[in-house]
């Protein structure tokens, strides 16, 4: 689902929102924590096994996308 998104020069607000749902995750986690405050050196670990990275499709980020159309028609 996240080939959709992932266009080129968008890889960088995809990690971005990654971070945020990590840091949302982090700050209710530790809101129902008792006893103790998780770290984030723990948070880390749990991110990278959660939340993968997004892949990178299209790696070029010079090269335009070519469409090439059927017939005299460019709406097809």
């Amino acid at each position: 689902m996240t080939g959709y998104f992932d266009v080129p020069n968008n890889g960088a607000r995809l990690l971005a929102f990654r971070f945020q749902v990590a840091r949302l995750w982090h700050r209710t986690l530790c809101r129902r924590s008792q006893t103790a405050h998780v770290t984030w050196k723990r948070m880390y670990r749990l991110i990278d096994r959660w939340l993968p990275r997004p892949p990178i499709y299209h790696p070029c980020r010079n090269q335009r996308l070519i469409v090439t159309t059927q017939g005299k028609s460019r709406v097809r």
